[in-house]
């Protein structure tokens, strides 16, 4: 079965650094889109950044652009997403997810079918 498996959050000081893993299994990964969101505290689930599956495209929301960046690594299963120069309002819980195919916007939830279970970063000021 399809599984999506989230590492790497925690707390860390304002201007820091993170590194969020997601580990996929049960289908083939290179074939397939993968995004990030987040859900801050009191918020809905928000789009943060995605990578296509044909040519590693990559697509940010405007409030991390040239702050986070999303990679893949398809010998491993993984997708990453490093975060620089983190601010308290990047405090939510990270979830990656993986996009339908043939599925419209990107910066859609509802085109995405498998979720994580999250990973919580917490930035303090």
């Amino acid at each position: 079965q399809v599984q999506l498996v989230e590492s790497g959050g925690g707390l860390v000081q304002a201007g820091g650094s993170l590194r969020l893993s997601c580990a996929a299994s049960g289908f083939t990964f290179s074939t397939y889109g993968m995004g990030w969101f987040r859900q801050g505290p009191g918020k809905e689930r928000e789009f943060v950044a995605r990578i296509r599956w044909t040519d590693g495209f990559t697509n940010y929301v405007d409030s991390v652009k040239g702050r986070f960046t999303i990679s893949r690594d398809n010998a491993k299963n993984t997708v990453y997403l490093q975060m620089n120069s983190l601010k308290p309002e990047d405090t939510a819980v990270y979830y990656c997810a993986r996009k339908m195919k043939g599925s419209g916007d990107y910066q859609d939830l509802n085109n995405y079918d498998y979720w994580g279970q999250g990973t919580q970063v917490t930035v303090s000021s």
